[in-house]
């Protein structure tokens, strides 16, 4: 309490990016188990469906059910036109929302690394502006006595291990997290593989070179 304002300032913007790091950690924790668990069970319906009207029915919900409407929307579009184009615009529309949803996957794990880049720094910066203070108490008091230059030093290592509190946990978590991330990820390019096979299933089952008139639902039947 005692510290210089600058230190000061210093020690509370660090305690607002540790306590950043640590709500975002409790809100990405929750986020992503919920959306693993519904890659999971989407994973499962798709690959247990017959087709991918099938498939739409039994998901509801979460990316896969976005990517299935997608598929759907575009075949729909595309009735009546060559097989092999409605693959490759499916796979493009597919792979648009794959990307879409690894970046609010993503979101907020920025912020976590510029914290572990620059923590430290700023922690350095109140050790650099403790340390000046204790030799400018030292010019004016004329007088290395410990009892004038300790508060200076105290309030900068105080700044430089909270500057490491705050970096160091930022750090692992958006490791940690990164890594969660690209599993999903992976999950979801699963995903958009088991609907592009029940696609061309669904297409070899109708006139050879052309797709039918009313889309998916006419494959499925």
């Amino acid at each position: 309490m005692a510290a210089d304002p600058v230190v000061q300032a210093v020690m509370i913007v660090l305690a607002v990016a540790s306590v950043v790091t640590w709500t975002i950690l409790l809100v990405k924790i929750l986020g992503l188990a919920l959306a693993k668990r519904r890659l999971r069970a989407t994973l499962r319906e798709i690959r247990s469906s017959a087709s991918l009207a099938e498939a739409a029915q039994r998901v509801r919900r979460g990316v896969g059910a976005r990517l299935l409407v997608e598929a759907e929307e575009e075949l729909s579009l595309s009735s009546g036109l060559p097989c092999e184009g409605i693959k490759e615009r499916v796979a493009i529309a597919l792979g648009r929302i794959e990307v879409m949803a690894g970046k609010r996957m993503a979101s907020g794990t920025g912020i976590l690394a510029t914290i572990g880049s620059i923590g430290p720094f700023v922690g350095l910066f109140g050790t650099v502006w403790g340390i000046m203070g204790s030799f400018i108490a030292i010019a004016n008091s004329n007088t290395t006595n410990l009892a004038v230059v300790a508060p200076g030093i105290a309030e900068a290592l105080l700044a430089t291990g909270i500057g490491l509190v705050a970096a160091i946990p930022a750090v692992v978590i958006y490791n940690a997290l990164t890594r969660s991330i690209a599993s999903q990820r992976v999950m979801i390019g699963d995903a958009v593989a088991l609907i592009m096979c029940h696609l061309s299933r669904d297409l070899d089952r109708c006139e050879r070179g052309t797709y039918g008139k009313v889309g998916i639902r006419m494959a499925a039947e």
